[in-house]
């Protein structure tokens, strides 16, 4: 069932936002690529991987090149324009297609391992997490790995205190490790490993989920 909510990170990323969010601060971008590079230490190099939200494809680009067969999937035009100029641009031959969370047009198991980085913060509700999950395992067959916004970092905390003191409210949603593993555990799934920068410290984790035997 696909849950159809124009929350902000659905819909927001046009041709401005896209290239703001590609342009990323060269040390931001290194520690982001240094994490994934950590999880995916624990994935066969083998793997088909599936990277959704694909953004601009950095992070595509950055596993392709490490032997990864990736293919590429983002709901945003102006995000697969670029990423298809990059992989282009890179000499890297990976599919580009436009794909909805919610509703993968993908077969069960189609994919080896799912990538989902920076995305799952932007849900505004239990049920779009369930199901933007639920899609997720059923179109791997061994793995997902999956970013999300821890709520017990320093950043999350100034983002409440920010709010109580009449700030705006956060569009972005910060979900404890227990419920994303529940979300997992109802399709099947374990967590492997839980990793970010400085747990206290960053907001931004990382973590590998497999298919139960």
């Amino acid at each position: 069932m696909q849950l159809v909510v124009d929350y902000r990170g659905r819909i927001k990323y046009d041709t401005p936002n896209a290239l703001a969010y590609q342009d990323r601060p060269p040390r931001q971008h290194a520690a982001e690529m240094a994490l994934i590079d950590r999880v995916f230490g624990l994935v066969p190099k083998n793997h088909r991987v599936l990277d959704l939200p694909c953004g601009g494809g950095r992070v595509s680009v950055h596993l392709a090149r490490k032997g990864y067969q990736m293919h590429c999937a983002d709901y945003s035009d102006a995000m697969l324009a670029i990423t298809r100029q990059f992989v282009h641009a890179s000499g890297l031959d990976c599919p580009v297609d436009k794909q909805d969370i919610e509703a993968l047009t993908y077969a069960n198991a189609e994919f080896d391992t799912s990538l989902c980085f920076r995305l799952f913060h932007h849900f505004p509700n239990p049920a779009i997490r369930q199901q933007a999950i639920s899609e997720l395992c059923r179109v791997s067959g061994k793995s997902v790995v999956l970013s999300y916004f821890s709520p017990f970092s320093v950043t999350s905390l100034k983002r409440r205190l920010r709010f109580r003191i009449g700030g705006r409210a956060s569009e972005k949603y910060a979900t404890p490790l227990a419920e994303v593993e529940q979300y997992f555990n109802h399709q099947g799934f374990r967590l492997v490993r839980n990793l970010a920068r400085s747990p206290l410290l960053h907001t931004l984790h990382v973590a590998l989920f497999e298919r139960c035997t």
